[in-house]
């Protein structure tokens, strides 16, 4: 049987101490503005990645018995009304830990304008600690607690997700979930990377806001880009 080639990087160093990866997906490679976009982020990141290691290298070389490896994989998670594009941003290391280490962030593009965006224009306010983003918080901490009862980890790590605070640039990485309405998102989806709201070896969680819960909050724009429900293969998806 034959087995699928691992994918070429977009973007690679390869030393003798440090390998650094970036991959972007078929989506985001079709839209050449977006590709530029997260290729050069990726450049500067996996760059800068190699000078901090070469810098540690002098200093101590026995951290580097075996080489130091970063990738950065940039996803599309959603595109809404053909124009607004959820990237999900993963960032894997390995320095020479107990294990490698992962990040979750996230980026909103805005086809239309050739520019990354925020959830912004789809709300009335997002004052931190305004209404808004305490109903979102709300939100991803009844999410957070269900998805810890379905893995056997509820009542872990209770102080880390109270501690998640109604702040825009603090409430965690955000993007527009799928629906299974054509061109709409069914709300939003935040993540948090391993360590986050839990321990290691339970892994990534995904937290999901429907966007009724978030109705009473949206500007004209945000009324007509929300819609539908969250598709069964999202919940699904390994986290």
């Amino acid at each position: 049987m034959a087995v699928a080639a691992e994918p070429k990087p977009d973007f690679s160093i390869k030393t003798k101490w440090v390998e650094a990866s970036v991959f972007l997906d078929a989506k985001i490679k079709a839209d050449p503005a977006l590709a530029a976009n997260c290729l050069a982020e990726g450049k500067a990141w996996a760059t800068k990645n190699r000078a901090d290691a070469d810098k540690e290298r002098k200093q101590d070389p026995d951290l580097f018995r075996n080489a130091w490896s970063y990738e950065r994989k940039y996803d599309t998670r959603s595109v809404v009304d053909g124009r607004y594009v959820s990237i999900v941003r993963a960032d894997y290391e390995y320095t020479g830990g107990a294990h490698p280490n992962g990040a979750s962030d996230t980026i909103l593009w805005d086809k239309s304008a050739g520019k990354r965006i925020s959830i912004r224009p789809f709300f009335t306010e997002t004052a931190d600690n305004g209404p808004t983003l305490k109903a979102m918080r709300q939100g991803v901490i009844a999410s957070l607690t269900a998805e810890k009862k379905k893995r056997g980890a509820e009542g872990t790590d209770v102080s880390a997700i109270e501690s998640i605070e109604p702040k825009l640039l603090k409430i965690g990485p955000i993007a527009l979930a799928p629906s299974t309405e054509e061109g709409k998102s069914s709300g939003l989806n935040f993540y948090y990377a391993p360590y986050a709201v839990g321990s290691y070896a339970e892994g990534e969680y995904v937290a999901f806001v429907p966007w009724e819960t978030l109705k009473p909050y949206l500007t004209p724009e945000g009324a007509r880009i929300f819609g539908g429900a969250r598709p069964k293969k999202d919940e699904d998806r390994p986290q």
